[in-house]
Parts: C-alpha cells; sequence; structure tokens
C-alpha cells in the first residue's frame, strides 16, 4: 500500500492515497463472498487467468463478458483485474495463439499483467445473488430457490455459533477472516454466524469460537454434513406475488427493472394479458432446466428453447424472456458497492462501458 501527493499551482496540494491489494487476498476475499463450491459441478469458476509477475491489483473492473470491446476498455481504464460473470475461459485451450478472440484475450492478459476472474452460477446460487437480484422486481413474498444448494464434498461441517454478546459475535467474524485456506461460505447475523468448513479449518473454528465467548453467552453447535442444504442458497428463485398484478404489468416491471425497451413474452394457453399473476420463477441466463415444474403462473429468463417455450405454455406458464445476458448484467450495479466494502475500499472497482448482450431487436 502506498500513497502519493499531486502538487497544484499556486501552492496548492491534492492529497490523494493510491492503494493496492495483492492478488492473493483478493481472490481470498472474493471466495469469501461466494465459495467457488455453490457453483454447478459443469463450470468454470475461480482464478482463471494469473499473471505471473504482476500481483498487486489497483483496479477490478466488472463485466458479464468479456470480448475484446470490453478488453479494449478494460487496458484504457488500467484495470489490473477483470471480474468476468461469464467465464472467458470454458473449454480447454490447446494453444495460446492470436488466431481466436478467446485466445487473443488470454494472450493480452498475461502480457498486460490483467487477472481474470470468473464466479457465474457461483453468484447464481448465492444468497442476495444474480436470481434473488432478478426476482425482486416483483416485491414478491416467501422467496425461495427453486433447487436448493447442498453442501460440497469439500466441506466436512457446519459450524453454527450464537453470542448473545455483539461485540464478541462482530469479532469473531473478525478472526475467522483472517483463517488461511477456510474454505467456508458464511451466512452472518448480528449475533449469529453459521458456516460450512473442512476438516483442515474445523478444530481452529471451534477453538476461536470458543475463546470468544464465556459459558452464558455462547452456543455452539457442530454438525458433520452429508448432503445438507445450504440455507438461501441454490438455483432459481420462486415467490407468491404480494399485491395483485397482471400479466401486463408483470411485462412492464421486468421492462423497467432491467432498462429494456423489448422483451419477449409467450402466453399460457387460455391466459391473456389481463390475467392474474400469482406466483413467479425466474433464472438468469438459460432457465428451461431449472423453471421446469415449479408450478409458477409466470416464468422469467434469458433465453429458452423453441420447444421449452411451448412446452410451459401448454403447462400453464406464461414465459418472459429477455435474451440471455439482459438477465444478468444489472447485478453488477449492486455488486459494485459490495465489493467497495469488500475490499476495504482499498482498491477501485468499475464496471464495464462497453459490455453488452450481443443481441438486440431491431
Amino acid at each position: 500500500m502506498s500513497s502519493c501527493v499531486l502538487h497544484r499551482p499556486f501552492g496548492r496540494f491534492l492529497q490523494f492515497r493510491h492503494y493496492s491489494m495483492h492478488l492473493s487476498e483478493v481472490v481470498k476475499r472474493l471466495d469469501s463472498l461466494a465459495s467457488t463450491s455453490l457453483a454447478e459441478s459443469w463450470d468454470n469458476v475461480g482464478l482463471l487467468v494469473e499473471p505471473y509477475s504482476k500481483k498487486e491489483i489497483e483496479t477490478v473492473m466488472l463485466t458479464n463478458d468479456l470480448t475484446e470491446e470490453v478488453m479494449d476498455e478494460a487496458e484504457e481504464r488500467g484495470a489490473n483485474f477483470i471480474l468476468s460473470y461469464h467465464p472467458p475461459v470454458f473449454r480447454p485451450l490447446k494453444r495460446i495463439t492470436s488466431n481466436a478472440w478467446k485466445e487473443r484475450i488470454v494472450a493480452r492478459c498475461l502480457e498486460k499483467g490483467i487477472a481474470v476472474y470468473s464466479p457465474h452460477t457461483a453468484y447464481d446460487a448465492l444468497l442476495g445473488g444474480v436470481n434473488d437480484w432478478l426476482i425482486q422486481a416483483f416485491d414478491g413474498e416467501e422467496v425461495k430457490p427453486i433447487q436448493p444448494s447442498t453442501n460440497s464434498p469439500n466441506y466436512s461441517h457446519r459450524v453454527t455459533v450464537f453470542i448473545s454478546d455483539k461485540s464478541e459475535a462482530a469479532a469473531l467474524l473478525e478472526k475467522l477472516t483472517d483463517l488461511p485456506d477456510q474454505s467456508a461460505v458464511f451466512i452472518r447475523g448480528e449475533q449469529h454466524v453459521e458456516l460450512l468448513c473442512t476438516e483442515r479449518t474445523l478444530g481452529s473454528i471451534v477453538t476461536l469460537a470458543s475463546g470468544l465467548g464465556n459459558s452464558s453467552s455462547l452456543q455452539l453447535t457442530v454438525t458433520k454434513l452429508e448432503k445438507v442444504p445450504i440455507p438461501g442458497h441454490g438455483m432459481g428463485r420462486k415467490c407468491t406475488i404480494a399485491s395483485p398484478m397482471t400479466i401486463q404489468e408483470a411485462v412492464n416491471r421486468i421492462k423497467s427493472y432491467l432498462g429494456l425497451p423489448h422483451v419477449r413474452l409467450a402466453l399460457a394457453r387460455g391466459v391473456k394479458l389481463e390475467s392474474p399473476v400469482r406466483s413467479v420463477a425466474v433464472c438468469a441466463g438459460s432457465g428451461s432446466s431449472v423453471l421446469r415444474g415449479t408450478g409458477a403462473d409466470l416464468w422469467l429468463t434469458g433465453e429458452m428453447s423453441h420447444h421449452d417455450v411451448l412446452d410451459a405454455t401448454h403447462q400453464g406458464a406464461s414465459v418472459i424472456l429477455t435474451d440471455h445476458s439482459n438477465s444478468e448484467r444489472g447485478f453488477l450495479k449492486k455488486l459494485q458497492p459490495r465489493l467497495h466494502e469488500l475490499f476495504s475500499k482499498e482498491i477501485n472497482v468499475v464496471i464495464s462501458e462497453k459490455d453488452k448482450d450481443p443481441l438486440e431487436i431491431v
């Protein structure tokens, strides 16, 4: 961490501090926000590109897709860490040349010392993640994951701690974030801490917790995990509608919430624009496999195949399609302040202005 002073004319000074954070610490904090174990097994998440020598991170740029236009912007804005929601490296690369656009991006990142990290479906499943953001358009009640997440096989135990003294609970949270290789998912409250951990860190966590609270203020439970659901985490979201709403009103809400001039709508059989909506199911991105069988009146997702849309409408669900990344990109504006706090405002976090869905209605 360093500081510098910028001299201005007439003897006046503008002082500012220029911060940085080591790459390993940036990744550690991102993993503490959303463990990569929340991601689907087929996904490719976490740190994807690591520069060999340039490890100090000053500016993080958020994007939904890392295209060559976004890469140009990252260089222009001095970003040396790109958080790309979609993994730009998904299938194995056999070579890194200038012949294919994804290979060119990786080559440029390595040459310029720019790290690349992708959370993808870890953010989809995360409590407070992409799908929770998406369903907030409806002011729904009883919001629940459609497919609840269960613990990763890498997690062996769940530790639940209740400390009646709020200051001691806060101290525990602070100390837990300093544990190396803790591999834990935190679910936080003012006096309640629940986390998943490995065999390697279980003893340290129990020791820390036991040392902070006295016998009357501390309640600690350790549970051996066997496919235990992680509360609040999971793929997709479903809710009931708090206030009466028609299909047309739901369409208008989505267009306003996502800032889109148009969406695509498939009405269920026998349903009209004036028909009421009592329940909604959402899945950011491509949602057919998650939304199928939810029994909701209305489905919201980015894209679905023609035949999946027909199946949905014949099963009584109307479908709103926004195009794939339009159902995800708006989350970055909510993520930005969370990352500022996560990094203790020590590094800059910006959102790409070049990132956009490749499709538009013309």
